[in-house]
């Protein structure tokens, strides 16, 4: 193994990630006097900046609250704009040094801790960390479908705006609450829509809110839903579907695969943490959230795997605080004893 050279940054901790949850390590990590920098591959808060251009959170305000600074909001639930100016002013405001657009390509062991190596826009960087902390979360890693056609320009894991689509045949594939959202948003701004999902009826997770108004407008007929479907090809015209009746095509012009997202281990097993083998979640000490890999934290929803539902930005936070805890007394350990 070959330890970086001496022109190598050196930090206590590296946060990869710069959600809610790693900038909360970063906040905790700064207060208990420890060298934090936070990498993120995208800007700050990458997924909220991701979610649809109105969207308005499920939770209240106080719960995506970090480092004791108040998200004060028109009403009890913020907009994701609300939430972008807030974590903006957050960073700004307890001056953390966050490197945008910096993707982490891989951790390993090193002599004094861990090796990280990310690309920039400028280049390859190399880093030195005693501790590394994994806050990356799931959206960047979507449930693929698997079937012919899921890369076409006209379809898309990631519902924005339905503006665009007004007038115009647009298939949802899922039966979550985000795909509920996106299809009563785009029925309301006069798109066609079809939902299309494999299942008898919509998970069980469907915001309680959200159910009676989506199963009133499928039952009058302004939202046409096939389930127990499954896709079999997507065209650019066209979702080729198949159910106990047979094969058919629905029209489309966008197609919207909301069929959820997992934490991808990838980056996890690079360095040798431990995973379960049908959920991919993460073996982490439940008190600390320190891996198998001692030094390695995974908070939030990035050692979740498929068990998404599992872990939200409330009790992400929450992890943040213990992972940082267990930091800040191995990092007093290894302090040198006074002569």
């Amino acid at each position: 193994m070959n330890d970086p050279s001496p022109a190598a940054e050196q930090h206590d901790v590296l946060i990869v990630g710069a959600g809610p949850v790693g900038l909360q390590a970063a906040i905790l990590a700064k207060r208990a006097g420890l060298r934090a920098t936070v990498l993120e591959k995208g800007c700050i808060v990458n997924a909220i900046a991701g979610y649809p251009t109105y969207m308005t959170f499920f939770t209240t305000s106080d719960r995506l609250e970090i480092g004791g600074h108040p998200l004060v909001t028109a009403t009890d639930k913020p907009t994701r704009k609300e939430a972008l100016d807030y974590y903006r002013k957050v960073v700004h405001n307890e001056e953390l040094d966050v490197r945008q657009y910096t993707a982490v390509t891989a951790i390993s062991r090193s002599s004094s801790g861990f090796r990280v190596q990310a690309r920039t826009g400028n280049g390859p960087r190399q880093m030195q960390a005693r501790f590394v902390i994994v806050a990356t979360g799931y959206f960047d890693s979507p449930n693929r479908l698997g079937v012919p056609g899921e890369d076409l320009p006209n379809v898309s894991h990631y519902y924005r705006e339905a503006h665009p689509h007004y007038g115009r045949r647009v298939t949802i594939v899922g039966a979550g609450s985000s795909a509920a959202d996106a299809a009563l948003d785009l029925y309301r701004a006069g798109a066609r829509v079809t939902i299309v999902h494999r299942g008898a009826d919509f998970r069980h997770s469907l915001k309680y809110w959200i159910r009676p108004n989506l199963e009133n407008r499928i039952r009058e007929g302004s939202i046409e839903a096939h389930m127990e479907t499954v896709v079999q090809e997507i065209t650019p015209d066209a979702v080729l579907v198949r159910n106990s009746g047979g094969s058919f095509a629905i029209p489309t012009h966008q197609t919207y695969l909301l069929t959820g997202y997992y934490a991808d281990p990838a980056l996890l097993h690079s360095v040798g943490v431990d995973t379960d083998s049908g959920s991919l979640a993460a073996h982490l000490d439940p008190d600390t959230f320190e891996s198998n890999v001692p030094g390695l934290f995974v908070i939030g929803s990035a050692g979740s795997g498929r068990r998404t539902s599992d872990v939200f930005i409330e009790n992400g936070i929450v992890h943040a605080g213990l992972a940082v805890s267990r930091i800040s007394e191995l990092a007093e350990q290894q302090q040198p004893a006074a002569v």
